[in-house]
């Protein structure tokens, strides 16, 4: 009933059934039937319902009901937000395999939620969930092995796991990829590969590649330097709140490059980035002239 194999998907009737089950004891049905409570599938959402049933479940041996009570416990959902529960729990589920409680866990140590910040213990949770095929920890890995958290700084490595991570559709990992080929990190520098998974990245949504294609075009790495390009992309990128690329259309405006000088505009992208905490906005937004006047020369 639940997903309407076989019969029309009624959930009143699946909360029903997974709820006789669930009272005889059944481990899968009372951790089906907090599903249901936690989407609210069927009747009112309702978290604290979905946590007492993953803990039943939970206490019973299921580990994906040991992975979402851990979810509830780290959002604060259904009763008060508990980060040391939370790693509890996920060790628990990790411990049993389950891979999304490996990657979370990971997000936990790397963070120092529930417990000391612990970039090895990181690494390894999202190693073990990578190698079990967890696209977000193989994206979370390369980081690790790029900024050189919890081990040496191994840009081969990163590009490894950047790599499977991106070609199984990750648009974080496709911009990273490129930023490694940009800046020549574990391989040759190469523009053309950088643009290839900078525009990847874009067309996946992600804003960071978005104002990493920008930011090509307005150098002219790796194609013609073309600036109506470059504020295409950085609009786009802005537009999603990243603020690297408000700076850098302020900087278009202010230069009156691919568009017509205009500080007024020069100003608002300034300051939304300024707002955004972006150091370099705040400095430019300092030395911004109050009213268009003669040619400055500033260049990003």
């Amino acid at each position: 009933y639940c997903y309407g194999r076989g019969v029309p998907q009624d959930y009143g009737r699946a909360h029903d059934w997974y709820q006789k089950a669930a009272e005889a004891g059944n481990a899968g049905a009372m951790a089906n039937l907090a599903a249901l409570f936690q989407k609210g599938w069927g009747g009112v959402q309702d978290y604290a319902q979905a946590r007492q049933w993953y803990q039943k479940a939970a206490d019973a041996g299921n580990a994906e009901a040991m992975y979402n009570l851990g979810w509830l416990y780290r959002k604060g959902w259904g009763g008060p937000q508990d980060y040391a529960q939370a790693r509890q729990w996920y060790q628990k589920a990790a411990e049993a395999g389950n891979t999304s409680a490996m990657y979370s866990l990971g997000g936990l140590y790397r963070n120092g939620q529930g417990g000391p910040r612990d970039y090895a213990q990181a690494r390894q949770w999202f190693q073990n969930a990578a190698e079990a095929g967890n696209v977000s920890a193989m994206c979370n890995l390369g980081l690790m092995y790029r900024n050189g958290w919890g081990g040496p700084r191994g840009y081969a490595q990163a590009r490894q796991w950047f790599q499977k991570a991106a070609e199984a559709g990750n648009a974080y990992a496709m911009s990273s990829l490129g930023e490694l080929y940009r800046n020549g990190w574990g391989v040759p520098r190469d523009y053309a590969q950088a643009r290839r998974w900078f525009l990847k990245g874009a067309e996946a949504g992600n804003a960071d590649a978005m104002a990493n294609l920008g930011y090509l075009y307005h150098n002219g790495w790796g194609v013609p330097r073309d600036y109506a390009q470059a504020r295409q992309w950085y609009q786009k990128a802005a537009e999603t709140g990243n603020t690297i690329a408000m700076y850098n259309l302020g900087l278009l405006y202010r230069n009156g490059q691919g568009v017509a000088r205009d500080y007024a505009q020069a100003r608002e992208w300034f300051q939304k980035a300024a707002n955004g905490g972006n150091a370099d906005a705040r400095q430019a937004l300092s030395q911004l002239p109050a009213k268009q006047g003669r040619r400055l020369w500033w260049w990003p």
